[in-house]
């Protein structure tokens, strides 16, 4: 073992092992219900919804990426599928030659609404309904500290 290596003890073993296994479990119970329900994947119910409550009717794909903590290739990609299937546009970037714009169609609106109200129930059934509002404002209250931390270091 290497010299000075601050180990977890038995509580924050627990605590990390209980975290990645609830968040594995979580992400692909609420993905599979997502996908049965709407035909929708995670990732196109992300840039769906984001578009669907931004003020802004268009956003570049850098910024877009950026929001999602997606890589350049993994954004371009996965928006080019979104587009093939009508669920969003792409243009030139208005304020950059290399960038590109994208916005939700008609299509792509009536997607997440279709799929939100089911969504939302699924995440309520499989995660908010199994906490007390002490937890809640605890797992908030925890959520954001980590996000600051990470933040501070570069990532969103």
């Amino acid at each position: 073992m290497a010299d000075g290596v601050r180990w977890l003890d038995d509580d924050e073993q627990a605590a990390w092992t209980g975290y990645r296994q609830m968040k594995r479990a979580l992400d692909a119970r609420v993905a599979s219900e997502l996908t049965a329900d709407s035909g929708l994947s995670e990732p196109d119910y992300d840039v769906l919804s984001l578009l669907n409550d931004s003020a802004a009717p268009r956003w570049c794909i850098k910024d877009l990426g950026t929001r999602l903590l997606w890589s350049p290739s993994r954004s371009s990609h996965h928006l080019a599928r979104m587009a093939s299937r009508g669920l969003i546009d792409r243009f030139p970037c208005e304020t950059d030659a290399r960038g590109t714009d994208i916005s939700l169609t008609a299509t792509g609106r009536r997607a997440i609404e279709t799929a939100a109200p089911a969504h939302v129930e699924s995440v309520r059934r499989h995660f908010i309904d199994q906490l007390t509002p002490t937890d809640l404002a605890d797992l908030a209250r925890i959520t954001s500290k980590v996000t600051a931390h990470l933040r501070s270091l570069g990532q969103q």
